[in-house]
């Protein structure tokens, strides 16, 4: 007498047949992945926080670490990133996109356009009234300060929203150290007003047309701009103690 032992039974052939992988599941392709930017150095830095003269006491005296940027992304972008810069060189037309377009980031699933500072105003306006896009809000500007980054050490960053097609999309634009001019985007968003007066208050970058470019945060006699990394993180003198305030009548004015 035998016995047959579980799962030893004979199947029936169709489910032999079944078993089998159809040839359609065999030949599907397999997906080729997109290659990843390669980023730009800018610099490196020796230790955990690049200190010199002084002596590093965190233990990582002997750190290297290289300093980048992300670099341009190739298309295909991926969601609605690829018909978002389709309209805008429609807007723009092919020169105009070369132009004032200096690359396209996607970094962590954001778009962000770096453009050249003087294609600034042109570039904002058509993101808000071309129909496609519609850009209609600056949500703010920020300010960044790279030092190793050799002739772009500033960067002003705009964040702009689309209500009527609810997308999002970072604007980005850089000047040199010796020369921190970028034109005001206060004729195409007026609620960079204030934004760009902070922005011009901790990083020194110049905003050209801006009605008011005065000091929104630090007194309006106090030397340098605090968030700059080249700034002194110790050591400041308290330079408004003493400081006079003038009458009303004798007051700046912001229009």
């Amino acid at each position: 007498m035998t016995f047959d032992s579980p799962g030893t039974s004979e199947r029936t052939p169709e489910a032999a047949v079944n078993d089998t992988p159809s040839s359609t599941e065999r030949s599907e392709p397999t997906p080729t992945p997109q290659p990843e930017p390669a980023d730009e150095v800018i610099g490196v830095r020796r230790g955990m926080f690049g200190v010199t003269g002084s002596g590093d006491t965190s233990g990582y005296g002997r750190l290297i670490r290289t300093l980048s940027l992300p670099g341009s992304t190739p298309p295909p972008y991926g969601g609605y990133f690829d018909e978002l810069i389709d309209q805008l060189r429609h807007a723009l037309s092919d020169e105009g996109f070369t132009a004032a377009i200096e690359k396209v980031v996607v970094f962590r699933d954001e778009l962000t356009l770096h453009v050249r500072r003087e294609r600034l105003p042109a570039l904002a306006q058509a993101l808000r009234d071309a129909a496609p896009l519609r850009f209609e809000l600056c949500l703010g500007v920020s300010g960044a300060h790279y030092p190793d980054d050799a002739g772009r050490e500033l960067h002003a960053v705009y964040h702009l929203m689309s209500i009527t097609h609810n997308r999002r999309l970072r604007v980005e634009v850089a000047a040199p150290d010796d020369d921190p001019h970028i034109p005001s985007l206060y004729s195409v968003y007026p609620t960079t007003d204030w934004h760009e007066r902070e922005t011009y208050d901790f990083f020194g970058i110049l905003f050209d047309g801006h009605p008011s470019l005065t000091r929104i945060e630090m007194p309006d006699d106090w030397r340098g701009h605090p968030q700059r990394k080249d700034y002194p993180l110790g050591g400041i003198p308290v330079e408004y103690k003493g400081a006079r305030i003038p009458p009303p009548d004798e007051r700046r004015t912001y229009n």
